[in-house]
């Protein structure tokens, strides 16, 4: 529903005053190029990230509809976020299994929920929690707020993105804590400068079996990956910063 929302919702931008106008066109590709180009990594790696993310999608709605439209896509210079809550756990399986297809992506990492669904409620309170952070980092003159992305899932955030600094980044998550509804903040986020390969890891870790719904791991965060096969063991989890301190 999230994912058919926003895809509305872009549509609907696309269609509106002026945006059919050869100005109008002009004006919405040189603010997206703007963007992407304030952005960490500048032009060359926002075009990789939609063009991974476009794959992963593409490559979702022809295995199942079903988890395409529950299960939420992140991706960051090469590192892929997954975020939502299915209710097959062999969605779950999937999902990571077909992130790891396209070319270029450097990490999977898996946040996906099998839980029953919030419903209407709970996917409008989710998205109002996430317009509400945005909105708080925005004015804040102290965070550039163009370098994270934001995600609720069930009222937890899970930030991804790069941070100037670790100060800046603590600012993001004092944000977050302090917005009504937010049960748990997970960050993502790395530091500027910061190498991916020097990213936090823990120990090897299994796929998850299709019928099992205990935590899946994250894929390895090298340079140039190998993809595993489905059920191989995955070497290096994701350590992420979780903050529960409410």
């Amino acid at each position: 529903m999230k994912k058919l929302a926003s895809l509305v919702l872009v549509i609907t931008l696309s269609l509106g005053a002026s945006a059919c106008t050869p100005i109008g066109i002009g004006a919405t590709v040189g603010s997206t190029a703007g963007v992407a180009a304030a952005r960490e990594g500048g032009i060359k790696s926002a075009l990789e990230d939609t063009r991974i993310r476009a794959k992963i999608n593409e490559l979702w709605l022809n295995h199942d509809f079903e988890m395409f439209r529950k299960v939420n896509l992140t991706v960051d210079q090469g590192r892929v976020l997954l975020t939502g809550v299915v209710q097959a756990p062999q969605h779950r399986v999937d999902a990571v299994r077909l992130s790891w297809q396209p070319e270029g992506v450097r990490q999977v990492i898996n946040e996906i929920k099998v839980d029953n669904s919030d419903g209407l409620k709970g996917w409008a309170r989710d998205n109002w929690i996430t317009g509400r952070l945005r909105a708080a980092i925005l004015f804040d003159k102290e965070i550039q707020s163009i370098n994270y992305t934001i995600d609720t899932v069930q009222g937890v955030v899970y930030l991804m993105g790069i941070a100037q600094s670790q100060t800046e980044l603590n600012k993001v998550t004092t944000h977050a804590r302090s917005v009504p509804y937010v049960k748990q903040v997970v960050s993502y986020v790395k530091l500027a400068g910061m190498p991916m390969q020097q990213l936090p890891a823990t120990g090897a870790a299994q796929m998850p079996a299709p019928a099992a719904s205990s935590s899946v791991a994250v894929e390895p965060l090298t340079s140039a990956p190998a993809r595993p096969p489905y059920g191989a063991p995955v070497q290096g989890r994701s350590q992420p910063i979780v903050d529960q301190g409410f």
